[in-house]
C-alpha cells in the first residue's frame, strides 16, 4: 500500500507542520522535555501532539485540539487561516477529553465566538461537567460561555467540500469520551490515543515498524493493557478500514506494515486476555490523576501476568460493574476528592463492592485531592468496616505523583500482583497432586547446572526530584560480544528495576566475589517495601554515568542498553559495555549454582 505524500510547510523546535492536502494539515506540537512524570513517558524522548485542520467553504474543522500550553500557538494558526481565507465558523471535533484540553477550547472561544464542539456522548458528558470546573492546582480559570455541542451518539459520516470524514465513537474506561476519524478519500485513520507512542519527532512518519515499536508497545503497556478486551475490538473494527496511514495523537505516523501493527495491537490483547487471574480496577478521576495512580499501579500488576480489568464507574453500567468484582481475584478502588466528597459514581461503586465482593479477596484504595483526602477516608472506613482486608495502606497524593512516586505506585502494584499469584497458585497446587516436582525433573536439573556468576544490577534514571534508583541480584549472565564489548542479561519482568533498562538507559554491573558476596547477597534478596532507598547506609560510588558501585564488588562495568528481547516470563536485555574496572585482582568471581532450572 503506498504512504500518503506529505509536504512539510514549517518546522521549528516547538512545532512542526505537514500540508496532507491543499485544505488538510497536520500541525504537530513538540515537546522535547525529557523529565515527564508520568509512566508512559518514562522512555525521555519527550513527546508529540497532533492536531489536523481541514478547510472546508467557510468552515475550518479542527481535530484533536491540543493541551492548554499550545492554545496560544493553536490560536495564532488558527488567525492565520481566517486571514488566508474567507472563514467564519470553527467545528472542533474532540474525543480525548480533559482539563487541559478544555482551556484550550475555551481560550480560542474568546477569540473565534461562532464555535462548535461535536464530541461523542460520554463527551458531552466530560465537556459540561469540567467547562466550569475549576482545577484547585491551576491558577489561570477562563470563564466562557459553553458552546453549541453536536453529540454524536453513532457512527456519524460528515460530507465536507473536499474530504470525506467518518468518525467512530470509541469509549475505553480511560478515555470515556473516545472518538476517531477517518478520513476515506486519503484513506487515513486520526486514531487519537490508540497506536500512539511518546516520541518528539518531526518527521511525518516512522522510517520502518522496527523503529517505533518498542515506543508503541511501552505506550500499550502503560496505558492500554487494563483496557486490553476494549482494545481488541476497536482494533478489530479498524482493521476492516482501507488505511494508507495511521496518524495518532502521539508521535509520528504510520505507514509500513499496517495489517501487521493492527494485529500485534490485538495479540498483545489476547496474550493478556488468557490469563485468568483478574484485578478489578475501579475508579472515577476529575482531573486524570487519580487515573494517573491507578495506571502505575496497573503497570506494576501487569508485570506479574495478573490481568488488570479497568473501570471508569462514570461510564460503567452496573452490571459491567457486578461481573468484573464477581469474576475477580482481588479488587482496587481510587477516587479524587471533590468539595470534600467522593464523587456519586464511587459512592455508587462503593456500595456495589460492599454487596458484591468476596472479603477473602485482598482489596487496595488510592485517591488525590487538592486540599483534604476525605473521599479516601470513605472509602478505607466502610470497606473496613465491611470485613474488607487491605493489601497495602490507603495511597493519598496530592494532585498529581511525581516520578519517585510512579515507580514506588508501579512497585506497589507488583507486590499486589505477586500476592494475587501466590493465593491463586497455592490453590492450584492443593488441587493438583499429581504434578511432577520439579526437583526431580532430569530436564530441569540439567538446566539448573547452567552457571552464571553472582552480580548486583544496579541503576539509577532522572536528576533530583525525579531521581529514581533501583539494583536486583543478577546471575544469568553472559558476554555477549567482543566488538564493541557487550553482554547479556535476562531480568523477570516482575523485577522493579526493568523499567529503568529501556533502551538507551544505562546501568553498572557490580560483579561479586567468591569470598565478599554474602553481604549483598543477604542485602540485595531481602524483601524491599515500595518506595524504600535500597542502598541507604551503603558507602557507594559511581561509574562515569553516575550509576552505582556498590562497595564489595570484585569489579564493575558500566553499560548501555542497546536491545531488548522478551523470552517468557523474563526480558534479555542486550548492552554495551562503557567503562569497567577490577577491584580486587586477588580474588575470583562468585558462581551461582543451583539444583534445578525451574528457580533462582
Amino acid at each position: 500500500m503506498l504512504a500518503i505524500n506529505t509536504e512539510l510547510l514549517l518546522e521549528n523546535q516547538d512545532l512542526s507542520i505537514f500540508k496532507i492536502t491543499e485544505n488538510f494539515t497536520c500541525v504537530r506540537f513538540l515537546d522535547q522535555n525529557k523529565e515527564r512524570f508520568e509512566l508512559e513517558f518514562n522512555l525521555e524522548k519527550g513527546t508529540s501532539f497532533n492536531t489536523f485542520l481541514i478547510k472546508s467553504n467557510e468552515e475550518l474543522y479542527i481535530i484533536h485540539p491540543p493541551e492548554k500550553e499550545y492554545s496560544k500557538s493553536i490560536n495564532q494558526i488558527i488567525s492565520s487561516f481566517f486571514d488566508q481565507f474567507e472563514l467564519h465558523k470553527i467545528n472542533i471535533i474532540t474525543g480525548h477529553i480533559n482539563p487541559k484540553i478544555i482551556e484550550t477550547i475555551k481560550f480560542i472561544s474568546t477569540k473565534f465566538s461562532n464555535l462548535t464542539i461535536t464530541c461523542s456522548n460520554p463527551g458531552f458528558k466530560l465537556i459540561s461537567e469540567l467547562w466550569n470546573q475549576k482545577n484547585p492546582n491551576s491558577t489561570n480559570f477562563i470563564n466562557a460561555k459553553l458552546p453549541t455541542i453536536n453529540v454524536i451518539k453513532k457512527e456519524l459520516c460528515l460530507e465536507l467540500e473536499n474530504n470525506l470524514l467518518e468518525l467512530f465513537p470509541i469509549p475505553t474506561a480511560r478515555w470515556p469520551g473516545g472518538l476517531i476519524v477517518y478520513e476515506s478519500n486519503e484513506e487515513m485513520l486520526l486514531s487519537e490515543k490508540i497506536f500512539s507512542a511518546h516520541i518528539a519527532s518531526k518527521v511525518w512518519s516512522e522510517n520502518n515498524r522496527v523503529s517505533t515499536e518498542i515506543d508503541r508497545k511501552h505506550f500499550y503497556d502503560c496505558l492500554m493493557a487494563p483496557m486490553s478486551s476494549q482494545i481488541i475490538t476497536i482494533a478489530e473494527k479498524i482493521s476492516e478500514l482501507d488505511i494508507k496511514s495511521i496518524a495518532p495523537l502521539h508521535g509520528p505516523a504510520v505507514e509500513y506494515s499496517l495489517k501487521s501493527f493492527i494485529n500485534d495491537y490485538i495479540r498483545w490483547g489476547e496474550n493478556l486476555s488468557t490469563n485468568n487471574t483478574k484485578i478489578a480496577l475501579i475508579y472515577a478521576s476529575a482531573y486524570g490523576n487519580t487515573a494517573s495512580i491507578g495506571d502505575a499501579l496497573a503497570k506494576g500488576i501487569n508485570r506479574t501476568t495478573v490481568e488488570v480489568e479497568s473501570i471508569n464507574c462514570e461510564f460503567s453500567s452496573n452490571d459491567v460493574l457486578i461481573k468484573s468484582i464477581q469474576n475477580a481475584d482481588g479488587y482496587l478502588i481510587g477516587s479524587p476528592t471533590l468539595g470534600g466528597h467522593a464523587p456519586t459514581p464511587i459512592i455508587s461503586a462503593l456500595g456495589t463492592l460492599l454487596s458484591e465482593g468476596n472479603r477473602d479477596k485482598p482489596v487496595g484504595i488510592f485517591g488525590s485531592f487538592g486540599w483534604s483526602g476525605e473521599a479516601i477516608d470513605l472509602l478505607e472506613t466502610k470497606l473496613k468496616d465491611g470485613g474488607f482486608k487491605f493489601s497495602f495502606d490507603p495511597i493519598r497524593i496530592k494532585f498529581s505523583p511525581s516520578k519517585p512516586k510512579i515507580k514506588e505506585l508501579e512497585d506497589i502494584g507488583t507486590h499486589f500482583g505477586r500476592k494475587i499469584l501466590k493465593k491463586v497458585k497455592k490453590k492450584i497446587r492443593k488441587s493438583d497432586t499429581g504434578m511432577i516436582s520439579s526437583k526431580t525433573d532430569p530436564t530441569l536439573q540439567a538446566l539448573g547446572r547452567v552457571l552464571g556468576s553472582l552480580c548486583i544490577l544496579t541503576a539509577s534514571k532522572g536528576k533530583d526530584e525525579n531521581n529514581v534508583k533501583g539494583a536486583m541480584l543478577a546471575s544469568w549472565v553472559s558476554q555477549a560480544s567482543f566488538s564493541p564489548p557487550g553482554l547479556s542479561i535476562a531480568v523477570a519482568k516482575d523485577r522493579s528495576v526493568e523499567s529503568l533498562l529501556q533502551i538507551g538507559d544505562t546501568f553498572a554491573l557490580n560483579i561479586l566475589g567468591e569470598k565478599d558476596f554474602k553481604g549483598p547477597l543477604k542485602r540485595f534478596t531481602k524483601h524491599f517495601s515500595p518506595g524504600e532507598d535500597r542502598f541507604e547506609g551503603l558507602d557507594i560510588e559511581f561509574t562515569p554515568n553516575d550509576q552505582i558501585i556498590i562497595p564489595e564488588s570484585l569489579a564493575w562495568l558500566d553499560a548501555c542498553v542497546k536491545e531488548r528481547m522478551e523470552c517468557g516470563d523474563h526480558w534479555v536485555i542486550y548492552a554495551e559495555v562503557l567503562h569497567g574496572n577490577v577491584l580486587k585482582s586477588d580474588s575470583l568471581t562468585a558462581v551461582h549454582h543451583r539444583k534445578s532450572g525451574a528457580n533462582y
